[in-house]
C-alpha cells in the first residue's frame, strides 16, 4: 500500500516534541498489493478473487479496466463498508497502515498517531465535537458497550482486536475522549525480536530457557513498553503438546501457538449484575487442565489467585504488572494485594516461594527513533546462594550504581542488566540464576 503520510519538516522526532503527519490525498483508495495471494492470471477475475476468499470489494476495485461509473460507485461502496464497521471514511487509511499502533482523538481537529517513532499528529478534521461523540458511541456499539451521559467512560474490544477506550464530557474537557490501539497485523516473533535488538543474546538465552524449564515470572514495564508483545513472543516458546490458558481484561495476546485458550473479563450490565472478574477467571482456568496459567496483566485484587496457582504446582505461569524496575515488582504486588485484603508478610511469603524470575522491559528514544528492550532480569531472593544475595549491587561503567538496582524489599536480586547502548552487565545473582536455568555463565562475558 502507498505511504498514506509524509513527514512535514516540523519536529525533530525527539521526545517531548511534536511532529505532523500530511494525509496525501487519495491514498485511503488503494489497497494492498495480493499478488503474492491470488490465483495465477489466467483465472485471476473478479469471480476467482472472490472465491479464493479475498474481500468483494477488494477484488472489483483491483480491476483496472472498469468503467469511471463503476470506480465511483466503488469508492462510495468503500465509505459505506467503512461506516458499518463503525469507523470514519477519513480515519480509514490510519486503520490500514500495518505502521500505526495507537490513534489518539483529542478533539475534532486534533488526531495523533503513533506509528513506533513517538506521537504523531496528523491534519486530518472529523466535522465538529457532536461527530467526534458520535463516533466514539458508534465505536463503543460495535465493541459491545455502553456508552452515554450515565455511563462516560468505557473500554472494550472493536472487531480485529483495537482496543477502545473513550471518553465523554464533563468528565473529559473540552471533547469527548477517543484511545484506539491498533494490534499488530503480525506480532513480533521470538527470532525477530532477537534481531531488533530488543533481546540481546544473553538475554534471549536466558528468557528462552525460562520458558523451557517451565519458571514462574513477571514481566513489568510501562505502558507502551512492550511487555504485552514480548509475552506474546515467548509464549511461541512452549512445546506444542502444552495447554495455555490466557486470562485478560481485554484480549490482547495473541501467541504463535496452536493450543491456547482465551478467557476475558466482564462487566457489570446495566442492573450491576453479570460481571466476571480476573479474580474468577483465575480460579476457573486452574480447573481447565491448564499445562500455562498466563495472566494478561495483573493490576488487581487477582494477584491473590496468581501467586496462588504459582505455589500450588502450575509450574511456567507468567503475568505482566507496570512497575519502574524489577526490583519494585514486589511493592507493586504488596500494594495489589492489599485490594485483595493480603497481608504484605503474606504477599512476601507468596513471592520468595512461587515466583522465580522478574524481566523489566522498556522503551526508550536515540536519534528521532523509539525502540525496546529488555533492561533487567532478577530473581527471588530464595532462588539465591546466601553469598548473592547479601552482595551489593555492581556498578555501571561509569561507577555509580543504579538506583534501581539498590531496591527496599530484597526479594528480588539483579543478576543482568542492559545498558541503552545494548551492553549486558553481570550482577550478584549471574551465577544463581545460570544455576537456576541450567546455563553456561559463559553466555554473558564481563
Amino acid at each position: 500500500m502507498k505511504k498514506l503520510f509524509r513527514r512535514s519538516g516540523r519536529g525533530t522526532g525527539s521526545r517531548g516534541q511534536n511532529k505532523e503527519l500530511s494525509w496525501i490525498p487519495g491514498g485511503s483508495s488503494e489497497t494492498p498489493s495480493t499478488s503474492a495471494t491470488l490465483p495465477s492470471s489466467k483465472n485471476s477475475g473478479p469471480l476467482m478473487l472472490v472465491a479464493s476468499g479475498t474481500d468483494t470489494l477488494e477484488a472489483l476495485t483491483g480491476q483496472a479496466s472498469l468503467p469511471l461509473e463503476a470506480s465511483q460507485l466503488l469508492g462510495t461502496l468503500r465509505a459505506l463498508k467503512t461506516q458499518i464497521c463503525g469507523l470514519e471514511p477519513q480515519l480509514a487509511p490510519l486503520f490500514e497502515d500495518p505502521n500505526v499502533t495507537d490513534i489518539l482523538l483529542n478533539a475534532p481537529d486534533q488526531i495523533w498517531v503513533d506509528c513506533g517513532d513517538g506521537l504523531l499528529r496528523t491534519n486530518m478534521q472529523l466535522k465538529s465535537a457532536s461527530h467526534l461523540r458520535q463516533l466514539a458511541i458508534r465505536l463503543a456499539a460495535l465493541a459491545g458497550k455502553r456508552l452515554d451521559d450515565a455511563w462516560p467512560i468505557v473500554d472494550g474490544t472493536l472487531p480485529g482486536g483495537i482496543r477502545l477506550h473513550a471518553v465523554l464530557p464533563p468528565l473529559s474537557q473540552p471533547f469527548p475522549l477517543i484511545s484506539l490501539r491498533c494490534p499488530s497485523v503480525r506480532p513480533l516473533s521470538f527470532e525477530q525480536m532477537k534481531v531488533s535488538g530488543t533481546l540481546p543474546s544473553p538475554v534471549a538465552a536466558v528468557l528462552e530457557a525460562a520458558v523451557l524449564r517451565r519458571k514462574n515470572a513477571f514481566i513489568s514495564g510501562a505502558t507502551g513498553s512492550g511487555k504485552t508483545t514480548l509475552l506474546s513472543a515467548l509464549l511461541s516458546l512452549v512445546p506444542p503438546d502444552q495447554r495455555i490458558i490466557l486470562i485478560e481484561e481485554i484480549s490482547e495476546l495473541r501467541p504463535g501457538h496452536h493450543h491456547v485458550v482465551h478467557l476475558q473479563e466482564r462487566k457489570e450490565n446495566i442492573q450491576g449484575h453479570g460481571a466476571v472478574n480476573m479474580s474468577e477467571l483465575v480460579k476457573a482456568a486452574m480447573r481447565m487442565r491448564p499445562d500455562r496459567i498466563i495472566l494478561g496483566e495483573c493490576r488487581g485484587g487477582e494477584v491473590r489467585e496468581v501467586l496462588s496457582a504459582m505455589n500450588t504446582g502450575h509450574s511456567g505461569s507468567w503475568a505482566t504488572v507496570h512497575a519502574n524496575s524489577a526490583v519494585d515488582v514486589p511493592a507493586r504486588l504488596s500494594a495489589l494485594g492489599a485490594l485483595a485484603e493480603i497481608s504484605p508478610e503474606a504477599t512476601r511469603e507468596q513471592i520468595l516461594s512461587g515466583v522465580d524470575l522478574f524481566v523489566h522491559i522498556q522503551r526508550a528514544f536515540r536519534a528521532g527513533k523509539s525502540y525496546r528492550y529488555v533492561s533487567e532480569i532478577g530473581i527471588s531472593a530464595s532462588r539465591c546462594r546466601s553469598a548473592d544475595s547479601l552482595s551489593p549491587p555492581s556498578c555501571h561503567p561509569g561507577g555509580a550504581v543504579s538506583s534501581s538496582l539498590a531496591g527496599q524489599s530484597g526479594l528480588v536480586v539483579p543478576a543482568l542488566t542492559i545498558d541503552p547502548q545494548g551492553r549486558p552487565h553481570r550482577h550478584a545473582a549471574w551465577e544463581s540464576l545460570c544455576e537456576l536455568l541450567d546455563l553456561s555463565p559463559v553466555i554473558c562475558s564481563p
